[in-house]
């Protein structure tokens, strides 16, 4: 249940990874912006180590902007088929771009598990890098997750896909249970700049 007045989180991966907070302050929610997309990628499995030596040896620095985006599911999903090439189809491969990485880690995952495994990690590390973000600020008023991606991939945000990684953080989980999730389906953006010209306007 929301906290009336808390502090609420906002993770949002798309092109990019866009990170802010909302504090209450004068009788409404004042968004606080961030460049949190830029701190660096930290593991928390194996396969994620193997992912983030993967990645240095490209990038040298990786931010966790690297692995939670558009292109973070692309950086997945070559570590993933570098891995094991036998494992992607040609056919796929000719035609092969972030998009269909998640359409069909979505409507195919039988067939492509590639790209099905991309997703999954890829929802690994974004619940992971949301509960960080919630600890950071104390969320305790909900984390909201915009973007264009998750609404996109909203039938794979399950609880039993999300929660597991999301609460994954020793004797903090029991918060991070308490706090409520929610996913953003509304062109937020353009009606937030709507909504602020208004109040420029009054």
């Amino acid at each position: 249940m929301l906290q009336p007045r808390a502090t609420i989180a906002v993770v949002a991966p798309g092109t990019e990874l866009g990170e802010a907070f909302l504090v209450w302050g004068d009788g409404s929610n004042v968004a606080c912006s961030s460049e949190g997309g830029h701190v660096s990628f930290a593991p928390t499995t194996e396969q994620q180590i193997g992912l983030l030596r993967y990645l240095t040896k490209r990038f040298g620095q990786v931010s966790v902007e690297r692995v939670c985006s558009g292109p973070g599911i692309a950086h997945i999903y070559d570590f993933l088929r570098d891995a094991d090439p036998a494992a992607e189809s040609a056919s796929f491969a000719a035609t092969l771009a972030t998009v269909q990485v998640s359409r069909a880690g979505l409507e195919q995952p039988s067939e492509n598990k590639l790209a099905s495994q991309s997703l999954a990690m890829f929802i690994d590390i974004l619940a992971s890098e949301s509960a960080d973000m919630v600890l950071k600020v104390l969320a305790t008023g909900g984390l909201y997750l915009a973007g264009g991606i998750p609404a996109h991939i909203l039938p794979l945000l399950t609880a039993e896909r999300f929660l597991p990684a999301f609460t994954n953080k020793g004797r903090f989980a029991e918060l991070l249970r308490r706090v409520p999730i929610r996913v953003v389906t509304a062109r937020a953006a353009l009606l937030g700049a709507a909504f602020y010209g208004l109040e420029l306007m009054r």
